[in-house]
């Protein structure tokens, strides 16, 4: 497993990051108001609403702007999909280029797909073929799909905690309460009962509670998915022993695995975990920081599954009139040009960016005694309000969820956006800079001693 090494600890400097709270955002409010006349609950997508600083103006670097003209040091980056900073202009003149060169056609093929598909064979160990979508969670869908169709199966194995998009028989056991954690617990309403129970539930580390389903379902799992590091859910760092396991019994029971690497692909290595770990899954789902904004995504994995799809004379179906459009394909190639140069260095700096603020943020919870776990994984961070071991979903039902809240809301209203909900991570981008993080540091500290101060952790 990959390990960050631990940075040298840090002395914020004196006066940096000290500023007034943010006052209200009344020129946000009203466009949040007017919003939710015409858009249900005001947004696109449900975890988008929470509350002040209601909307947005623009976006540049590390930074965002809100409708009243409040800038704010950005670690939300849109759930991860920021690997370069927002409005990186290398990526945004290579779609823009391609827009006016090939459009959309729609039929037969491009150079772009081609030598999209070829850079993803190149960078990830899985990739024998490859497919581009537009979103992870369509990605998993024909993954799925392809896994059942393969095997003639009609069960996959997903655990708990873990997140992969909105398609139906993933649609269950997120982020679920200690009396729903590994029962029945869709996310939803609308989804036909029979989709999710044909979904088993497993713990992450726990190579036992995989084998035990597979005792119980002999000759009818299809596939094992996961996300390498469940980030949906913070960031569960995986023991080697249990992804080995994984791809050892998958492998003895003839079942598809597949590695979810929507979050943990690209951003930690150029070929996503599995670079890391060295564990090669079957099939491999990718997307959201590919285009650094851009709708891009796509999956890969064995030729010989692949292969059957309808257009490679196989009997599994696959469809989307934008995928592999030319705009997302310039601003995927334009990104891994980014991230694959050595000269820029990608991801030496957002480790050890990473590795800064996981030790300062270990130092200032030492220092004012608070019951937390600081953890993350190169240029993510996440900070557990519990005590103890944290190796599976079991472990988080002990977190301080209200604390895990009002620590990312109290940062927002000091000028730094992170995502006021339990569990959520938070994401360093290539225009993030130490000063940032020593910055963020100092106003941690502050929320932090007046949240010890509120008695937020008072009953920890």
């Amino acid at each position: 497993m990959y390990c960050p090494g631990m940075a040298t600890p840090i002395v914020a400097p004196t006066g940096i990051g000290d500023q007034t709270p943010l006052p209200n955002r009344p020129a946000g409010e009203a466009l949040a108001a007017r919003a939710a006349q015409l858009i249900p609950g005001g947004v696109n997508s449900a975890t988008r609403r929470i509350g002040p600083p209601w909307a947005f103006s623009s976006a540049h670097g590390a930074r965002v702007t809100d409708r009243d003209g409040h800038s704010y040091l950005d670690y939300h980056a849109a759930f991860g999909a920021m690997l370069l900073g927002h409005g990186d202009e290398r990526v945004t003149a290579a779609a823009a280029e391609a827009m006016r060169t090939v459009d959309l056609v729609g039929l037969g093929t491009t150079e772009l797909e081609v030598e999209f598909a070829d850079r993803i064979v190149a960078a990830i160990p899985s990739a024998e073929m490859v497919v581009a979508t537009m979103s992870g969670s369509e990605s998993v869908l024909n993954a799925i799909r392809l896994a059942r169709g393969a095997t003639g199966r009609p069960l996959i194995v997903k655990f708990q905690g873990c997140f992969h998009g909105s398609y139906d028989p993933v649609a269950r056991n997120v982020i679920s309460t200690a009396d729903k954690a590994y029962g029945y617990d869709p996310n939803s309403s609308g989804v036909i009962t029979e989709a999710l129970t044909h979904t088993l539930i497993a713990e992450f580390n726990d190579l036992a509670s995989v084998q035990t389903l597979f005792d119980e379902h002999p000759d009818r799992i299809a596939a094992v998915i996961l996300e390498p590091v469940p980030h949906n859910v913070g960031a569960l760092l995986p023991d080697h022993e249990f992804l080995a396991g994984l791809r050892e019994l998958t492998t003895q029971h003839g079942a598809v695995l597949i590695f979810d690497e929507v979050i943990t692909g690209f951003r930690h290595a150029l070929g996503g975990y599995q670079e890391l770990c060295g564990i090669t899954p079957d099939l491999t789902t990718f997307g959201k920081s590919l285009g650094n904004g851009h709708a891009v995504a796509g999956f890969a994995g064995r030729a010989d599954l692949m292969s059957q799809f309808t257009q490679a004379g196989g009997t599994v179906m696959l469809a989307g009139t934008f995928n592999g459009n030319a705009s997302s394909m310039a601003a995927a190639l334009a990104t891994l040009d980014v991230i694959s140069d050595p000269a820029i260095g990608f991801h030496a700096h957002v480790n050890a960016l990473g590795d800064r603020m996981r030790t300062g943020l270990t130092q200032i919870v030492e220092r004012l005694g608070i019951p937390a776990v600081v953890t993350g994984i190169g240029s993510v961070f996440v900070t557990y309000f519990l005590t103890g071991e944290v190796r599976g979903y079991r472990d988080l039902l002990r977190n301080n969820d209200h604390a895990y809240a009002e620590f990312h809301r109290r940062m927002i209203d000091e000028g730094f956006l992170m995502y006021p909900m339990s569990l959520k991570r938070n994401h360093i981008s290539l225009a993030h800079t130490a000063d940032d993080i020593d910055a963020t540091l100092v106003a941690a500290e502050r929320v932090l001693a007046t949240m010890v101060r509120d008695g937020e952790f008072a009953d920890a």
